[in-house]
């Protein structure tokens, strides 16, 4: 299984002060980056340890961050978990630790695993957790997209493009697939057996999803979807029974995406709901900051609930990436 890079070398590449702060600034990392620091603990071109939100944080590695007070814990690790916060005004988003020079990497080193450093993840209602089948497919991708943030050093290779914009629904990822005859449904990282009371299994027979493939004749076809309703992060879009909305379609054989049309058209096809589309988009005049913005605004399942974020990915199915509102996480608690 890919383990997500949480703790890096980074390469602080700005500084800027904060107004009204005389002993903190804000450090920019990677050219994307903000994370509030002390002021004067580091220089521009300086390297250190970055760790990106969402992080469980090791007690022993910055014990700083329990306030004084008793560690949490999660996955049998003391520790805490890092959160977008607003000091001063400024929004912070990480933690940078001073590197020991026998610990030295280059820029770009992951020490995810090195440091210890875990993805926090919201507990598992138990409808949720299911019975193992098997793990996840080594075939079919998992449904991470890469942070805008990330992708600053190479953003111009993303700007020649048009976009599909979508939502970025909160919920749980379900993957139902059809490959060779054989239909299996997965959480984020496991193949599910079919079980009385599992919210996955229940959702793939509540919207008829193997009958279908097998009827329009779609074999070795992979549907990953975001499921929403009761019991599902909060339920933030206060829905009164599960829904879900398909964001991408596999196609196994060749490995590769459905294009946008592609899929919008599977989705009509087939009656099942599409993740809310915003608009299309070309790039060429939009910076990094700008898509970032972007993220903020409503849900287009609720219209009075703060939207997790964005999706953009190319027409022609070869770039994608997300943006996250930074309004959102600084609200949600989850």
């Amino acid at each position: 299984m890919t383990i997500r890079k949480l703790a890096s070398i980074a390469e602080i590449t700005y500084i800027k002060p904060i107004e009204g702060a005389d002993a903190i600034e804000c450090a920019i990392v990677n050219g994307g980056w903000p994370v509030v620091v002390k002021k004067g603990e580091y220089q521009v071109g300086d390297v250190a340890i970055y760790l990106e939100i969402d992080s469980w944080v090791p007690h022993e590695l910055a014990p700083f961050l329990s306030k004084g007070q008793d560690p949490r814990e999660y996955n049998g690790v003391k520790g805490e978990r890092l959160r977008t916060v607003r000091l001063r005004g400024q929004i912070s988003q990480g933690l940078l630790l001073p590197i020991d020079l026998t610990f030295f990497r280059d820029p770009g080193t992951d020490v995810t695993q090195t440091l210890g450093i875990q993805k926090w993840e919201p507990p598992i209602p138990a409808q949720l957790q299911g019975t193992m089948k098997g793990n996840f497919p080594h075939f079919i991708p998992k449904t991470d997209q890469e942070r805008c943030q990330n992708l600053r050093k190479k953003f111009d290779k993303y700007q020649s493009f048009t976009y599909e914009v979508t939502e970025k629904l909160e919920g749980t990822s379900l993957t139902c697939y059809l490959s060779d005859g054989e239909f299996n449904v997965c959480s984020r990282n496991l193949n599910l057996k079919e079980t009385e009371g599992n919210t996955y299994w229940n959702v793939s027979r509540k919207y008829n999803i193997e009958e279908k493939l097998r009827e329009f004749g779609y074999d070795n076809i992979a549907i990953q979807s975001e499921i929403v309703g009761p019991a599902i992060q909060n339920n933030i879009y206060e829905l009164k029974e599960h829904q879900f909305f398909v964001f991408d379609v596999y196609d196994i054989k060749t490995g590769k995406y459905f294009t946008p049309k592609e899929r919008q058209e599977f989705c009509e096809k087939l009656e099942f709901q599409h993740a809310p589309v915003l608009e299309t988009l070309e790039l060429q005049d939009k910076t990094i900051e700008d898509i970032i913005l972007m993220a903020d605004g409503f849900s287009q399942l609720n219209n009075k609930v703060l939207r997790e974020g964005i999706v953009f990915k190319s027409l022609c199915g070869t770039h994608h990436f997300k943006s996250i509102s930074n309004k959102y996480l600084l609200k949600t608690k989850l």
